[in-house]
């Protein structure tokens, strides 16, 4: 399946602890169907101190799903993805405007 959500998006969060929060997608998971927004579902892990790094506690951005990120819009309004051929080409679009995303 083709991936509705692409890696430097912006989306919003639907549902969870940070529902309402906007953010960039910095890595997909597509087999898993998970996410990774940066500043979104953060949790502190815990580093032991290295010759390279201090260690301590340092947030990390946890995986989100993909059902509760939505894309957002030219005017900055939450909406769905679609798909359609323009040509020969298959392209995303926002259901919203009929925006092409991706020209």
């Amino acid at each position: 399946m083709a991936a509705k959500l692409k890696k430097g998006d912006k989306v919003v969060v639907l549902a969870g602890k940070d529902k309402g929060k906007e953010g960039t997608i910095s890595s997909v998971d597509p087999k898993a169907g998970k996410a990774v927004v940066e500043g979104i579902n953060m949790a502190i892990r815990h580093t032991r101190q290295s010759q390279t790094s201090q260690g301590g506690r340092l947030p990390k951005a946890m995986p989100i799903d993909l059902s509760n990120l939505a894309y957002l819009d030219a005017n900055g309004k939450p909406t769905r993805v679609g798909f359609k051929t323009e040509g020969d080409k298959k392209v995303r679009y926002a259901k919203t405007t009929g925006d092409v995303i991706d020209a």
